[in-house]
């Protein structure tokens, strides 16, 4: 069965992390490096940094981290466009400093400029971050998402795009997200519709660039393109899907996380991750 976990929060020391994960049952996990609301962060110390490497060698799980919604590398807005590489390249530090080896990051939306002018900008600025940043291990990992307004990457071939325009592909990965695949119109119901949607993955970027996986079920329906998600089982997606990605062979090794909703008890992702080991 796959590397099952969940994003889990970092207050207190981002170290805490695999404490909470433990007591919910993961053994993989997502964390903010940051404030994901704020530009700018508060700088990790030394006895920081240490305890969560440590907790991460004992842990043994695979870890990756979730940049800030604040960040737009496809916005034709230049200050913005500057903000954004800026966070970037601060969050890319923030994880290589912990040893995190992957940071997922929402493309970003093309703000009615176009889809060719939106990846062309986003590949643009991943290009500039990798020159300000030429010994950086971790890499960006690029998300599909649900489609909604402006924002790129809801169709896997968007995201090939963009790696095919980047200087330096061997520094990106993707994350694939299943409610935003779901509401975005790949049908992940049945056996059929989800060989199509790997399949089209495989072709748009390959397989091998799939570095990790959030599970999430979805509120809404088939190509709704509404990002909300739902607990597993309680959305629209269906237990098939959840069933067949937990025992894919072929990505055994991977995170795959939860991002579903915590519930009055907080104890959501706990519940979860036993419906999800259950199947």
């Amino acid at each position: 069965m796959a590397r099952l976990g969940a994003h889990v929060s970092v207050a207190g020391g981002t170290h805490l992390a695999f404490e909470r994960g433990r007591a919910i049952g993961c053994d993989a996990l997502q964390i903010f490096v940051k404030n994901a609301s704020r530009w700018k962060g508060k700088a990790l110390s030394t006895d920081e940094i240490a305890a969560f490497r440590d907790e991460h060698a004992a842990s043994g799980w695979p870890v990756i981290a979730h940049a800030s919604y604040l960040i737009n590398l496809g916005s034709p807005d230049e200050a913005l466009q500057v903000k954004s590489v800026a966070a970037l390249v601060d969050e890319l530090e923030r994880c290589d400093t912990l040893g995190v080896p992957g940071l997922v990051l929402h493309p970003g939306a093309h703000m009615g400029e176009g889809v060719e002018a939106g990846i062309d900008r986003v590949a643009r600025a991943l290009d500039r971050t990798a020159e300000l940043l030429p010994e950086a291990r971790a890499r960006v990992l690029l998300e599909n998402t649900a489609g909604q307004g402006s924002t790129l990457g809801s169709d896997f071939e968007e995201l090939g795009a963009i790696l095919a325009r980047v200087d330096d592909p061997a520094r990106l990965a993707v994350c694939f997200d299943s409610c935003h695949a779901f509401v975005a119109g790949y049908d992940l119901r049945d056996e059929d519709g989800y060989a199509a949607a790997f399949d089209a993955l495989e072709g748009a970027v390959g397989l091998e660039l799939l570095a990790a996986v959030h599970l999430n079920d979805a509120q809404q329906g088939l190509g709704s393109r509404r990002d909300r998600h739902a607990t597993i089982l309680a959305g629209e997606i269906g237990s098939d899907f959840f069933a067949r990605i937990v025992h894919d062979d072929r990505f055994a090794d991977l995170p795959m996380v939860l991002e579903t909703p915590l519930g009055d008890d907080g104890l959501g992702h706990q519940r979860d991750l036993t419906t999800l080991r259950g199947l």
